[in-house]
């Protein structure tokens, strides 16, 4: 016979929640972010409003991205108008999401499997997030069948959180992992525009810049803590993670699911506001640490749009450096929702290995992975690179 606690005890994990591997996967369509205002122009028979495809221009033009990626091709959107013509198109769209959305999952998933070199069954707890579907049984479902995990393997369903999801993912998987021994937990967020696509003669102007900024894409990170020695290599430790909502900050970002799809309405003080607040939420978290050089820590914030990482960086008096890896995501993929902060991570954790650095974290021990989303939502998350 054994007490509560000792039970409770018994199940608990040693160390701290570990990412162990990571994976990626886009579409096979790439946009050209240059030539991208005469394909949606002439896609969407618009080509008549030349005041505002001179806008649209200046948009992409300011967005800091070179390339996307789009499950919707030049073909498709021809073949299909309701998409951009304000048409009821929510079922259309719902049948391509719904599937597509894991297929995409299952994609990173199976890199990051690879990667950790374990096999397929020691997976125990599953975190799927997504804003681009809505039907259930969901994409984590889809995704159990599909990869062929357990049944038994323990599914958490995030939908239409957006942007800042990737460290709420990270933050569930903290807690799982560290409250489970041997746990061995899945986040796989996965993203298509599909729901959010529209034409530019009938939306709303302050919606137009969605259209320039988002790109389709998914990302699998493993976490587990106490890591199997000589087996399992971690990457980043997750020290805390925490969730905040900025202040007189309602309604800065909306989306509503209509007949029409998934629109998007941002306020143009988002930029502002995550810049006055982002020092209080950094010395909330590092004060366990003693850190208060921002300079001294790596920096994996959610490209939301070049503005949002300038103002930032001058709130911060961040060095150019800092923000290097989500600058080179923003430009490669655009904005991945809530795939973003995790395809950072990816490439810090590349680019530290192809420069020789010691640590996982551009040659720096400590780290913040910031996610911004509607709310205005703060997901912040302090990382402890590993060696290399």
């Amino acid at each position: 016979m054994v007490t509560v606690n000792e039970f409770r005890k018994a199940h608990l994990a040693e160390g701290p929640a570990t990412v162990l591997a990571i994976g990626t996967a886009t579409p096979s369509y790439c946009i050209d972010q240059s030539t991208f205002p005469d394909l949606y122009f002439r896609t969407t028979k618009s080509e008549d409003e030349t005041e505002l495809k001179e806008k649209f221009k200046r948009m992409c033009d300011r967005s800091m991205i070179n390339t996307r990626y789009t499950h919707l091709t030049e073909e498709f959107m021809k073949e299909n108008p309701d998409f951009w013509n304000m048409a009821p198109s929510l079922d259309a769209r719902q049948e391509i999401v719904v599937n597509e959305v894991p297929k995409l999952g299952k994609e990173a998933a199976t890199k990051a499997i690879k990667e950790w070199g374990q096999p397929m069954s020691k997976i125990t707890h599953l975190v799927f997030c997504t804003y681009s579907s809505a039907d259930f049984p969901g994409a984590d479902f889809r995704l159990t069948k599909l990869l062929g995990l357990s049944p038994s393997v323990k599914r958490s369903m995030l939908y239409q959180q957006g942007c800042f999801a990737g460290g709420t993912g990270l933050r569930l998987a903290k807690d799982l992992a560290e409250n489970n021994k041997g746990a061995r937990v899945l986040v796989v967020c996965s993203e298509l525009s599909v729901l959010a696509f529209q034409g530019p003669k009938v939306i709303d102007i302050d919606c137009l810049i969605t259209q320039a900024l988002f790109g389709d894409g998914a990302v699998a990170v493993i976490v587990g803590s106490d890591p199997v020695i000589g087996v399992e290599k971690p990457l980043f430790e997750i020290f805390s993670a925490a969730q905040t909502i900025i202040p007189d900050s309602d309604g800065a970002i909306k989306g509503y699911l209509r007949k029409v799809g998934l629109t998007f309405h941002l306020r143009k003080d988002v930029p502002g506001l995550i810049a006055k607040n982002i020092r209080k939420y950094l010395v909330e978290a590092f004060q366990p640490l003693g850190i208060t050089d921002w300079n001294s820590i790596f920096w994996i914030a959610h490209p939301g749009g070049p503005a949002i990482l300038d103002q930032i960086e001058k709130e911060l008096s961040l060095k150019p450096e800092k923000l290097k890896s989500s600058r080179q995501i923003l430009r490669d993929y655009g904005n991945l929702s809530s795939a973003s902060v995790l395809f950072i991570m990816d490439e810090m954790r590349k680019a530290s290995a192809k420069d020789g650095k010691p640590t996982t974290g551009e040659g720096l021990d400590w780290g913040v992975l910031f996610g911004f989303g509607p709310g205005l939502t703060v997901e912040t998350v302090v990382l402890h690179s590993v060696p290399t």
